[in-house]
């Protein structure tokens, strides 16, 4: 029978064909949270694993019947093994900021527990990346169609199998940012006198952007300007 670290083992209940039987019992590895022995059936436990590979004990059962005075052995004993799977983990990824149109750094995901494999989620797949996968994170080009940037938050969940069971460990997040393409807003052609003020130009776009420009013609005077 296999655990996960730190969750509760048995209770374990042993039984033969004889009524009124008695049930002695042995473990050889205390470290897995359960005694050294006891009598009766195995009670519940906190299976523990504080190391990175499972770790198990063997159980040792002998039983023997008792009447009228005189207790009798049992002519063989019994044993299965207890297996407790550690906790896995995930390193922790950093977290990315990227403009549109442009490719984000691929995610490699590792563990002190080997054999750990890692399922992840994403809030935000209009960002390019799809909502869950398994394993590294693959490198995509990322996507913003709006107008300020956008924040996808990937949550991995690591999980290490073993025993017939899966065991997970604390998830761990980060965030990546996808900057818009910065584009001004429609702009008209100006016709003035000379002598005369042009009119101010706002260079309406992506909040927050800032914007740039140039003049072919320096001789036409002062250009006044604002940018948003």
């Amino acid at each position: 029978v296999a655990y996960c670290n730190n969750t509760t083992g048995g209770p374990i209940a042993l039984n033969g064909p004889v009524a009124g039987a008695i049930y002695t019992w042995t473990n050889t590895n205390t470290a897995i949270g359960l005694a050294a022995s006891g009598t009766g059936n195995i009670p519940a436990f906190t299976a523990t694993n504080a190391g990175t590979t499972p770790i198990t004990g063997t159980i040792t059962v002998t039983v023997s019947y008792s009447n009228g005075g005189v207790t009798c052995p049992g002519v063989q004993t019994a044993s299965f093994i207890i297996t407790v799977n550690p906790t896995p983990t995930v390193n922790q990824p950093v977290n990315q900021v990227v403009c549109s149109g442009n490719a984000t750094t691929a995610v490699t995901l590792t563990s002190i527990v080997p054999g750990t494999t890692f399922n992840w989620t994403n809030n935000t797949p209009a960002i390019g990346l799809p909502g869950s996968g398994t394993g590294n994170i693959p490198s995509f080009v990322a996507v913003n169609n709006g107008v300020s940037p956008v924040t996808a938050t990937i949550t991995i969940t690591p999980v290490y199998t073993n025993g017939g069971i899966s065991c997970s460990g604390t998830p761990r997040t980060f965030t990546i940012v996808v900057n818009p393409t910065p584009t001004p807003g429609a702009l008209s052609n100006l016709a003035v006198c000379s002598g005369q003020n042009t009119p101010s130009v706002s260079f309406a776009g992506v909040l927050g952007a800032v914007y740039t420009w140039t003049n072919t013609t320096p001789s036409i005077g002062s250009v006044s300007y604002t940018h948003l």
